[in-house]
């Protein structure tokens, strides 16, 4: 490709990233309207969790998908994806035809989230050139995931909740219009086997076990049992097949490492616990404080920042600290967000919140850096690729799994405030979650509704925190005897 056809697919790679960066965080701001308006609290963990559950057992797949039929392809098709799952979210009457469409968009995300690093490894061969073109990548995710909380506050508030989706429908097409007219590829050499059977399994087995943990509380629990249970089965198969593919959705001997797995176990305890803080903390202000959606969303600024900051800082520390130094500090500071949130009184103010939500931004911008410097490391140079793509998708699948528990705590508390509380129904938590549908609600019980939140709310962060403390004994068990991080 020419200079000017590179400059545009690489644009086209940042759109994508900008468009993943937005979601991430925007969407938190939104979802007390969406509940609100959608009348669907009882949904409120599967709204996070059905994107991120659509990522988990997509991402896999993408890679595979690229190399049988090409990059630039695998990537339009994400883009599409995306586009179509971000309009019917928009467009949406009622919860259910939205949680369909989350879940497309969802799985166009596993695409578009990982497919453009693949494409720079392949469009850009100067190594340095690489680099600056990942951190571009990197960047525009960052801060479009600051930008998120402050857009979605303003959309929310001054047209509707429908706009957060709407917003990705322009930036979607451009980046697939730039792909389309710029993005040559060269021909593909081979046409490796796909793991057909691999893909159906591992997809079936995480669906099974997802919707079985979500399903708690709704169904009866010999179907929850059941679902858990024919889901576990279906992973067992699908590791017995991959064990012997030659082409395997997943490298099973990565497994095997017993280094490698004390890093992707903190991945899953820390990012499990993060994701806490990072969706329920708006909720906290605009439920128990009624701020408006905007002020709900600043919340979640200085944790964004915190998260970028404590990328930056860990570079300069590797040469004072032992990594099992590095990740204690970051535990920490996460704890200090998950449990300072258990703490506080229901009325605390806005600025103390988040301040206290910040920490938790720091410490997994900070974490991040240092797993993913181990998991390379641990893995040796051979399995550094295969290693890093598996580090990414034990952190969407802990996510997944987290917001579905989340959801679980947040219903099953509701269910007893509104069992405990005569005149009190599901229908009014819906409409306290947003403060403008809350002024209708009767202000002699809002006191009562609140502390119903307010306990769900505390119930969800003591549970991040707990997945803390378990990372602290991880971090003992394989870290404390290793020696600092090779500069």
């Amino acid at each position: 490709m020419n200079k000017k056809q590179i400059s545009m697919v690489t644009f086209a790679m940042i759109l994508a990233n900008v468009m993943a960066g937005l979601d991430s965080t925007i969407i938190n701001t939104a979802i007390p309207a969406i509940i609100a308006d959608l009348h669907g609290i009882q949904f409120m963990g599967w709204i996070i969790a059905l994107m991120l559950l659509g990522m988990s057992v997509s991402t896999p797949i993408w890679s595979k998908l690229g190399e049988k039929i090409g990059n630039k392809a695998a990537f339009e098709i994400s883009l599409v994806l995306f586009v179509l799952g971000s309009l019917f979210q928009g467009l949406a009457q009622n919860m259910y035809f939205f949680l369909i469409a989350r879940t497309v968009m969802g799985i166009g995300a596993g695409g578009m989230g990982s497919i453009p690093y693949i494409m720079a490894g392949f469009i850009f061969d100067n190594i340095k050139k690489r680099t600056q073109v990942l951190g571009y990548l990197g960047a525009s995710f960052s801060v479009a995931a600051i930008i998120g909380p402050l857009a979605g506050g303003y959309l929310v508030d001054s047209l509707s909740w429908h706009w957060v989706f709407y917003i990705n429908i322009p930036i979607g097409l451009a980046a697939a219009l730039l792909s389309v007219l710029y993005y040559r590829e060269g021909q593909i050499d081979k046409e490796p086997k796909f793991d057909i059977l691999g893909s159906f399994l591992v997809v079936v087995g995480l669906v099974l076990v997802l919707l079985g943990i979500q399903l708690v509380g709704l169904v009866s629990v010999w179907t929850i049992v059941g679902l858990i249970i024919a889901g576990i089965i279906i992973l067992y198969f699908f590791f017995k097949h991959e064990s012997h593919d030659s082409n395997p959705v997943i490298p099973i001997e990565m497994f095997k490492n017993k280094a490698l797995m004390g890093d992707l176990l903190l991945f899953v305890f820390t990012w499990g616990a993060f994701l806490a803080v990072n969706t329920y903390l708006p909720m906290w202000a605009q439920g128990l404080l009624g701020t408006t959606a905007l002020i709900g969303g600043l919340t979640l600024v200085p944790n964004s920042i915190a998260d970028t900051i404590g990328t930056q800082v860990v570079n300069p520390m590797k040469a004072r600290f032992s990594e099992y130094s590095l990740i204690m500090m970051a535990i920490i500071c996460m704890i200090i967000s998950s449990l300072g949130l258990v703490i506080l009184p229901m009325n605390t103010n806005f600025w103390v919140i988040t301040l206290v939500a910040t920490f938790s931004g720091f410490g997994v911008g900070f974490i991040f850096v240092i797993l993913q410097i181990k998991v390379q490391v641990d893995a040796g140079e051979e399995n550094m690729a295969p290693a890093t793509s598996l580090s990414y998708l034990i952190r969407i699948l802990a996510q997944t799994v987290m917001a579905a528990v989340y959801g679980v705590i947040m219903n099953m508390a509701l269910a007893r405030g509104v069992k405990e509380n005569q005149g009190i129904t599901m229908g009014m938590l819906n409409k306290l979650s947003d403060a403008e549908s809350a002024k209708s609600l009767p202000t002699q019980l809002l006191p009562t509704m609140r502390q119903i939140f307010y306990k769900g709310l505390r119930e969800i962060m003591l549970c991040a925190t707990i997945l803390l403390v378990i990372s602290i004994f991880l971090n003992y068990y394989y870290n404390s005897k290793n020696r600092k991080i090779e500069n």
